[in-house]
C-alpha cells in the first residue's frame, strides 16, 4: 500500500513493482475508468483518447463510464468505495479530487486519501470577454472594473466550479468587483457571453478558442506560466503584471485508498507511454490540452498544492455548497 500523495516510493515498493512488471494487464478483466462528468466534454474526451491506445497493457480493454452529479461527487464516491485492486480508477478534473472538500459541508469520501496514479493533462484557463467591452488587455480590464465597480457581470459553469473560483481569485488579486451569474455548464455561459448578457468568463482554453478565432469573443490572457501554443499572440497574466494569476484545469487519474504500488506504477507507465504517442498529442492539442503522464509522487504533490491554493480562494470568497 502507498500513502496518498507520498513524496517518495520506498525501495521495497519499487522492488514489488519490478517483480509485478505486468501488473497493469489482467487478462479477462477490463480496466474501468469512471469519469464523474457528462460525455462529450474535455474531461470525457481525454481519457477516451488514451484508452484507445492501451490495448497492450490491458488486453481485456478499458471501459469509460460516466457517473455524473453533485459536482463530480457521485462518480468519485463510487470509485473511492471500490475494491482497491487497481481495476477501478477515477479520471477527473479538480473538483472531487482537490476542491470539493473545501466547498461542501460534508462528503461521503475523503479526497485526502486518493492514491494518485498520474496527471493526464493540463489545460490553461483563459480570461474571455465580449468584444464589445472596451478593453484589450488585463490592465485595461482592471482599470475599467475599478472605474465601474459592480457594474460588469461574469459567468461561471456553476457555483464552486473552477470558472467561478478563478474569477474569485482574479477579483481578490486585483481588488475589483463583478456580479456573479452561475450557469449549468460551459455552453450556456458562452452563449450568453457571445450575446452580451454577461461581460466576462474565465473558461477552459479548449471551449473558448473557436469563439476567439472567429472574433465572436476576445481572449485577453492565459492563466498559465507559458503562452498557449495554439494562441501564441495572447500573453499570460504574468506578462500583464499579474503573476499570481495562475489557474489551470487539470485532469488526473486516481485510485481508491489502499491500491497496491505495483498496480499504480504499472498503470502510470502505460498511460505515460500512451500520452507520448504523436497521435495522442495531436488529439490533445485539439482540446488545448498538454499531455503529462507524471508519476504518482509528482502528481500527488501537484494535487496537494492545488488543493491548498483553492482552499484559500474559497475561504476568502466565502463560497460554500450543501
Amino acid at each position: 500500500m502507498i500513502k496518498p500523495f507520498a513524496r517518495r516510493l520506498g525501495a521495497a515498493c519499487l522492488a514489488a513493482a519490478f517483480l509485478a512488471g505486468g501488473a497493469a494487464a489482467q487478462p479477462g478483466k477490463p480496466l474501468r475508468i469512471v469519469v464523474p462528468f457528462p460525455a462529450g466534454g474535455t474531461a470525457d474526451i481525454l481519457p477516451r483518447v488514451v484508452a484507445a491506445k492501451l490495448r497492450d497493457s490491458f488486453p481485456a480493454g478499458v471501459v469509460i463510464e460516466n457517473r455524473t452529479g453533485a459536482g463530480g461527487n457521485i462518480g468519485a464516491e463510487s470509485v473511492f468505495n471500490a475494491t482497491p485492486d487497481g481495476e477501478t480508477l477515477l479520471a477527473s478534473p479538480p473538483a472531487p479530487i482537490a476542491i470539493n472538500q473545501h466547498l461542501y459541508r460534508k462528503l461521503s469520501f475523503d479526497p485526502a486519501k486518493w492514491v494518485p496514479v498520474t496527471m493526464i493533462a493540463t489545460v490553461p484557463n483563459v480570461l474571455v470577454v465580449n468584444p464589445k467591452l472596451p478593453v484589450r488587455s488585463v490592465p485595461e480590464l482592471i482599470a475599467y472594473l475599478k472605474a465601474n465597480p459592480g457594474k460588469l457581470s461574469y459567468g461561471s459553469q456553476g457555483n464552486g466550479t473552477t470558472s467561478h473560483l478563478t474569477a474569485s481569485m482574479f477579483m481578490q488579486l486585483t481588488g475589483t468587483d463583478m456580479v456573479h451569474v452561475p450557469y449549468k455548464g460551459t455552453a450556456p455561459a458562452l452563449v450568453d457571453l457571445v450575446g452580451g448578457q454577461i461581460d466576462v468568463f474565465f473558461d477552459n482554453l479548449s471551449s473558448s478558442l473557436p469563439f476567439h478565432q472567429s472574433g465572436r469573443l476576445r481572449i485577453l490572457a492565459i492563466a498559465d506560466e507559458q503562452r498557449a501554443q495554439v494562441l501564441p499572440d495572447v500573453p499570460t497574466f504574468a506578462e500583464q503584471k499579474l503573476p499570481a494569476m495562475n489557474a489551470v484545469t487539470w485532469f488526473a487519474l486516481v485510485a481508491p485508498p489502499g491500491t497496491p504500488v505495483a498496480k499504480v506504477q504499472a498503470t502510470q507507465r502505460a498511460f505515460a507511454d500512451a500520452l507520448a504517442l504523436p497521435d495522442v498529442k495531436r488529439q490533445f492539442a485539439e482540446q488545448g490540452a498538454e499531455p503529462r503522464g507524471w508519476d504518482s509522487a509528482r502528481t500527488g504533490q501537484f494535487i496537494q498544492a492545488e488543493s491548498a491554493k483553492w482552499a484559500k480562494v474559497i475561504k476568502n470568497a466565502n463560497v460554500t455548497l450543501d
